[in-house]
């Protein structure tokens, strides 16, 4: 033995173990029980409510991943959308659909332009990747040019640029709420 370890039991020999405590089992048992196996298969047969999420997803085109996308509706200043493509807005919110599958995208994309709008969020960037690099192509970038349109909150979006991801991200340029365009004709007939 070395001095250390002689050092080491002479000063652990008045030492005494912990005495043991009561403990619960946290294994989870195997149950039989109805109502839990009834609630997992309804959990995962559970079929999204098409009025809370109106998006289809019905001929969702590909896209290339290299494809600048964009879309300006009827009425958007054509500065506007320059500004909007040129990425000179800053970026108020942002949304990353990698990993996910286009189901979940596409409630994703709902739910956040649903919550910009109720923050008043005028410009936000969705990051959807390029789809490149895969054995089947990428759909998210597709579904994603398809889904915006849908949503009458969104003026416009275009493909990002370098520094926001270019063509694996989208700027969108959301409608100002009621209660901001209230504030501006205020703020405006003072003067």
């Amino acid at each position: 033995m070395s001095d250390e370890e002689d050092f080491f039991r002479q000063s652990m020999a008045d030492v005494k173990p912990m005495a043991k405590q009561n403990r619960v089992n946290l294994k989870p048992g195997k149950s039989d029980n109805p109502g839990l196996k009834h609630r997992q298969a309804a959990a995962v047969e559970e079929k999204p409510d098409p009025k809370a999420d109106p998006l289809s997803d019905d001929n969702i085109e590909p896209v290339d991943p290299m494809e600048i996308i964009g879309f300006q509706r009827p009425g958007v200043q054509h500065g506007v959308y320059k500004s909007l493509r040129l990425g000179k807005y800053s970026i108020e919110a942002r949304l990353d659909l990698h990993n996910m599958n286009v189901e979940w995208a596409r409630r994703s994309v709902y739910q956040f332009i649903k919550d910009c709008i109720e923050h008043d969020i005028r410009c936000a960037l969705i990051t959807h990747g390029k789809g490149e690099g895969r054995q089947t192509q990428g759909v998210l970038k597709g579904a994603v040019a398809h889904w915006l349109p849908q949503i009458d909150s969104v003026l416009a979006f275009h493909s990002a640029q370098k520094q926001h991801g270019g063509a694996g991200a989208t700027y969108v340029m959301l409608k100002k709420s009621e209660r901001k365009r209230q504030e501006n004709m205020e703020r405006f007939s003072k003067r």
